[in-house]
């Protein structure tokens, strides 16, 4: 197969040279543009022509050498009949050096643009340095490319900057530049580069490659910033740099190591569908707002340092481990995909990077705790939660939720606070852990009102669930209940029974109340072993019971189970002969006597050890009448029960 030819530069726009044009291989020669006055242009003028014209020019007057080749000592002599006798700097006014070549070493040090200035399209083959240059106007360097070295450290851009699609095949160095209009950097290449100080009032590098080290440490962007689909072939950093506005990577492909230390965003710090190969850090770096993580992945084990309002991980992968560590924020896993374990921490302290000092987290008010909003859809047997928030966490739809593990001190939602009514009858809520799909279950068939957005009801209400009162979107009991025997499970794989007592009574608590997968015949014995123990969980209504239950014991016995008096045993006999018969009967014990003479203080103590000796199982040897024996039988049964219950509770919430 054959090679197509090369394809042939068409002719400019402008009115070329055409030196070493050829008609019979189709070269249009020379592309520069015509010197004023002349047919061909500076590279190609005649000594005389180009004196004179050079002797023509003034400080700050316009040049147009579209197309022309230039070299070192050509463009140094154009440059001369520029230069301001005061300052010693070349003073440019319109300068058009579209499609240009210059050969060799070119300085453009200190020179002073003051309108717009053009090199699209330009060939620098040598060095160039801009270093200090001052562009008062537009700055056209879009699809420029550089061959060697290039500096434009120091420079002030007072208009737009355009670099898209720019090559710079060597190290090129912006530091401490400053863009006061927009930095256009899109589809840039950059072999190294070094922004290190500079100050964008608003940039944009979209599809740009860098192919080694980018250098933005203190750099400072006055409005959005903008990475879209960058590929960092080598490391890069961001230490300490400050993004006035949202900081956009979406889609941006880090291949090497990627520093933020100290990194400050004061809008959105966007890393949406971003992918981290190499990094084995990001962060720490302070967000106003948000951390979008969304889709991103992490191939490689990771440590994530961030302060922020959210921390946003919806669909974020992990393929290995990773550990996530936190201030302020709250942080949303939903459909988190960790493909090893990942440990969300929240940190104690500011953040500090390399020794240095704390970092400043004045961007930042509020609590320095960390929420975790939702782990819907996550594979929570990788997860590992330690001291976080989760009041308003949202569990349904995770899978392996037994093996989640939380460690330190984990908040969960409580249960409203002060009294209700329950019909006619006051009542309040026990005060337990809870879920907040329990929560939202409750509010839906409370009724209660959907809340403004961000805004928290009032401790005596249940909390409001995202899709407040639709039922379709609302975990029903049957699911909750699912949800708390699987965190309770994890409480006990953990060794923290006494912390799992809590879901326990949820789960029943759900099961009592689940009308399509719980009988009713079940139902109702949840609700008996409610109403005796609190599920064998409140030691104080199980006492209350039993002390109840004594104390109508007593009052049955001092009414209808003790005798007026202790029967006197009768002995009788019969002589017959030399022998004697005797037979001893005792009376059945009888009541008498008006019920103030029944209530005495000493009939109640009879009834009271009648009624102690039950709850362990002993007969106290009281006569009794036939109600009395019935009453003593009922409560042998019944108040021993009450008891082990309340032992039971009280092993409950001190088992290690």
């Amino acid at each position: 197969m054959s090679t197509p030819p090369a394809r042939t530069p068409s002719a400019p726009s402008w009115p070329r040279c055409a030196h070493g044009a050829d008609p019979a291989t189709g070269s249009v020669g020379c592309r520069g543009i015509h010197v004023p006055g002349h047919t061909v242009c500076l590279a190609h003028l005649s000594d005389p022509d180009r004196t004179a014209y050079l002797a023509g020019l003034t400080p700050g007057a316009n040049i147009d050498h579209r197309g022309t080749p230039s070299t070192r000592r050509l463009l140094t002599t154009l440059l001369d009949a520029l230069r301001d006798p005061a300052t010693r700097t070349p003073n440019l006014g319109k300068a058009l050096f579209s499609e240009a070549q210059f050969s060799g070493a070119v300085k453009f040090d200190g020179a002073r643009f003051s309108r717009f200035a053009r090199f699209d399209g330009a060939q620098f083959s040598g060095h160039a340095n801009f270093n200090g240059a001052r562009f008062s106007g537009a700055a056209d360097f879009s699809r420029t490319r550089f061959s060697r070295n290039a500096w434009f450290g120091k420079n002030p851009w007072a208009d737009p900057a355009e670099f898209e699609g720019t090559q710079f095949s060597g190290h090129v160095d912006f530091s401490k530049a400053c863009f006061l209009g927009r930095a256009e950097f899109g589809q840039a290449q950059f072999s190294a580069v070094n922004f290190s100080q500079a100050q964008f009032f608003s940039a944009g590098f979209g599809e740009a490659q860098f192919s080694s080290l980018a250098g933005f440490d203190l750099a400072q962007f006055s409005e959005e910033a903008y990475f879209g689909m960058t590929r960092f072939s080598g490391d890069v950093r961001f230490n300490h740099a400050r993004f006035s506005g949202d900081g956009v990577f979406d889609w941006a492909q880090f291949s090497g190591d990627v520093q933020f230390g100290g990194a400050r965003f004061s809008g959105t710090a966007k890393f949406d569908l971003a992918r981290f190969e190499g990094a084995s850090s990001l962060g720490p770096m302070v967000c106003a707002s948000e951390v979008r993580l969304s889709g991103t992945v992490f191939t490689a084990p990771v440590t994530l340092e961030i302060a922020a309002q959210k921390v946003i991980c919806e669909r974020t992968r992990w393929e290995s481990t990773a550990t996530i560590r936190l201030r302020y924020a709250a942080v949303d896993l939903n459909h988190a995909v960790p493909s090893a374990p990942v440990a969300v921490t929240a940190y104690p302290v500011p953040f500090t990077y390399l020794g240095n000092p704390p970092i400043d987290e004045s961007l930042l008010a509020g609590a320095t705790g960390v929420r975790v909003a939702s782990v819907q859809g996550v594979d929570a047997a990788h997860l590992v939660l330690t001291d976080t928030d989760l009041t308003d966490c949202l569990f349904s739809g995770a899978f392996h939720l037994d093996q989640l593990r939380l460690e330190g001190r984990t908040a969960f939602a409580s249960t409203p606070t002060g009294w209700h009514y329950h019909g006619i009858w006051p009542a309040h809520w026990t005060r337990r852990r809870t879920l907040a799909e329990e929560h939202h279950w409750r509010a839906q068939i409370a009724r209660q009102p959907v809340l403004p957005p961000g805004e928290t009801p009032p401790p005596g209400q249940w909390r409001t669930g995202p899709h407040h009162p639709d039922t379709a979107l609302t975990s029903d009991p049957e699911d909750v209940a699912a949800l708390y025997r699987q965190i309770r499970k994890a409480f006990e794989d953990g060794k923290n029974e006494p912390g799992a007592a809590d879901f326990y009574y949820g789960e029943c608590e759900m099961r009592r109340h689940d009308r399509t997968g719980t009988p009713k015949g079940e139902r109702r014995l949840l609700w008996g072993y409610w109403l005796l123990s609190g599920y064998g969980l409140r030691a104080s209504r199980a006492t209350g019971w039993l002390l109840a239950a004594m104390s109508l014991t007593v009052l049955l016995l001092v009414g209808f189970g003790l005798p007026t008096r202790d029967p006197d045993p009768a002995t009788t006999g019969t002589l017959r002969g030399s022998k004697i018969s005797l037979n001893t009967s005792t009376p059945a014990p009888a009541l008498h006597g008006d019920w103030d003479q029944r209530m005495t203080w000493e009939r109640v103590e009879k009834g009271t050890r009648v009624a102690v000796n039950s709850v362990i199982f002993r007969s106290s040897g009281q006569n009794l009448t036939t109600a009395g024996t019935y009453i003593e039988m009922a409560s042998r049964l019944l108040e021993p029960t009450l008891l082990a219950l309340a032992v039971l509770a009280i092993r409950g919430r001190i088992k290690r």
